[in-house]
């Protein structure tokens, strides 16, 4: 069964929590993502913001990105899985807590990767792809 370390995107990176929200777009489009891990000043982990976030909670909301911190836009506690979390451990805490994207940590608590939606659709069938889609984007 595939672990975490198999189905993740490689090379994540983390923005500090006091970098502006203009500074965590750059770092996302350098990358090519949709989302960044926001980190304290011990590079642990306190959030997660993405692109939605940047535009509904700030551009929407008429905050200035380049005046706004990253960690203004985080929301609750941060989720993660360790790298040999196998697959159905993986979909079961994205579902449960309905995440889009999990961060991957190794056994020195270090993120080295990332999972997202399209990693899953690589990795998944149709029919538990689709189960996990209805998990995390049903509303109550």
């Amino acid at each position: 069964m595939p672990t975490a370390r198999d189905i993740m995107r490689p090379g994540a990176q983390w923005i500090s929590q006091d970098q502006t929200v203009s500074e965590a777009a750059r770092v996302m489009d350098e990358l090519g993502v949709g989302s960044v891990v926001v980190a304290d000043e011990n590079e642990r982990m306190v959030g997660i913001i993405t692109d939605r976030d940047i535009v509904v909670k700030c551009v929407a909301q008429g905050l200035s990105p380049s005046a706004t911190q990253a960690y203004d836009l985080c929301e609750a506690t941060p989720r993660w899985v360790t790298d040999n979390a196998d697959i159905t451990e993986v979909l079961a805490s994205m579902e449960t807590h309905q995440i889009k994207r999990m961060p991957v940590i190794d056994r020195r608590k270090r993120m080295i990767g990332m999972i997202s939606e399209a990693d899953l659709a690589r990795h998944l069938d149709e029919r538990t792809l689709g189960q996990f889609v209805t998990a995390v984007y049903a509303r109550a």
